[in-house]
Formats: structure tokens, C-alpha cells, sequence
């Protein structure tokens, strides 16, 4: 499942892109819930996870983590967490966002192997950013082949990076310092959104809720 979801994830975003067209309120609304939850499941889990058995380099991880998602933004203007503002004259291929989004795609993949809740949790994540990529390419003026390439890649990202860490063993050794910077990306990630996701910093009633309902739902897995 950890191979499969998460290319569904990006069809579905593909799909609600394309034929469903969904509002910006309802994508920033998932996208809350998905930050909501994320951050939950990180927190409850993953992160315990990690300091079981003490080592002073996770904490540096877990912030090196969070620096290299701030340099990812940087080269994709924050699509990570929802922000991507189309351009209806592009031709050339994204290259700096196809770069930044793979990066992030791999190394999220790498916990998720053995990780059901932190699986569900990139999941409900990838579909509200697939909703924005795909509209992004959809609105610009690429070639449906690119589109397509762009979008293939970006999909198979995650399921390679669990892959690869579940049968690899010099990345099993250092499994434990590969999830602390993914500690720290999800950290940047999930809290950006939340703090990003209204107008103004400002929560109204129905991001609030489901906030609220993301952070309970994690708890209860």
C-alpha cells in the first residue's frame, strides 16, 4: 500500500483538478485537515519514534530538516503547502518546481514503509497539493506529454523513496537520522499551513473545525 497510495493520491488530485474543478475554499479546507493531521500524526508518533533511543544528532536533523523545506520553497514558491499561483503564458517545463517537489516526494516516502498512520497521513497531504499542481499545469500553456511526464514523476517520488528504504541497507542503518529530517520537513510543512491557510492568519469557524477534527482523528489512530 505504501507504493500504491500515493500515486492514487495524485490521481485523485488529478481528477478533482480536471473534471471537478474544486473552489480554493473547499482545496484550502482540505488542505488544513491535511495539515492538521500530518502535524498530529508527527507528533504523536513519528517524533516519539525517533528520540526512543537518544541521540543529540536527531534534534540537528529535525532542524536541518526544516532549513532544507525552507530552501525547497524557495524553488517552488511554497507549493508544498498550497501556495502556487498559475501562469497562463508558461511554456517552459517547471524544472525548479519538478526538482523541489521529487526531493520532498522521496524523502517523505522513506518513513512511510513501515508507518500505516504516517502513510495515511502523506496521503490526505499529497491530494490537495496534486489539486494545486495539477491545476497549475493544467491553466499553463505545456504540453499535455510534459503535463503528463511532470506529473508521472512527481507521483512515483514517494512510492521510490520508500523503496528504496525498505530495501536498501545502508539507508536502513541511518533510518533513525533520515527520519528526523523528515521530522522537521513535515514540521515546516504542516504548521505553514496551518498558519498560511486563512486569510490574514485568521481561522473562521470551518478551518477551525476541521483542525480540530484532523488533530482528533489522529489521535484516535
Amino acid at each position: 500500500m505504501n507504493l500504491i497510495l500515493p500515486v492514487i493520491a495524485v490521481i485523485v488530485g488529478f481528477i478533482i483538478a480536471y473534471f471537478i474543478k474544486a473552489s480554493s475554499t473547499a482545496i484550502k479546507l482540505i488542505l488544513s485537515f491535511s495539515g492538521a493531521f500530518l502535524l498530529s500524526i508527527t507528533i504523536f508518533e513519528f517524533l516519539p519514534e525517533v528520540y526512543q533511543n537518544y541521540d543529540e544528532s536527531v534534534g540537528f536533523l529535525i532542524m536541518g530538516g526544516i532549513l532544507l523545506q525552507i530552501f525547497l520553497e524557495f524553488l517552488s514558491k511554497g507549493a508544498e503547502h498550497g501556495h502556487l499561483h498559475h501562469n497562463a503564458e508558461r511554456t517552459q517545463f517547471p524544472l525548479t518546481l519538478f526538482i523541489s517537489l521529487c526531493i520532498h516526494a522521496l524523502l517523505e516516502g522513506s518513513p512511510i514503509h513501515n508507518n500505516e498512520h504516517l502513510l495515511i497521513g502523506v496521503v490526505i497531504h499529497k491530494i490537495p497539493i496534486a489539486i494545486i499542481i495539477s491545476s497549475f499545469l493544467i491553466n499553463s500553456k505545456l504540453s499535455k506529454l510534459k503535463i503528463a511526464v511532470f506529473l508521472l514523476l512527481f507521483a512515483l517520488m514517494t512510492p521510490l523513496g520508500s523503496f528504496l528504504q525498505e530495501n536498501f541497507d545502508f539507508l536502513q542503518k541511518i533510518e533513525k537520522y533520515i527520519s528526523a529530517l523528515v521530522i522537521g520537513i513535515f514540521l515546516h510543512v504542516s504548521t505553514t499551513i496551518l498558519f498560511e491557510s486563512s486569510k490574514n492568519h485568521q481561522f473562521n469557524l470551518s478551518k477551525m473545525a476541521v483542525i480540530i477534527f484532523g488533530i482528533f482523528i489522529a489521535y484516535l489512530l
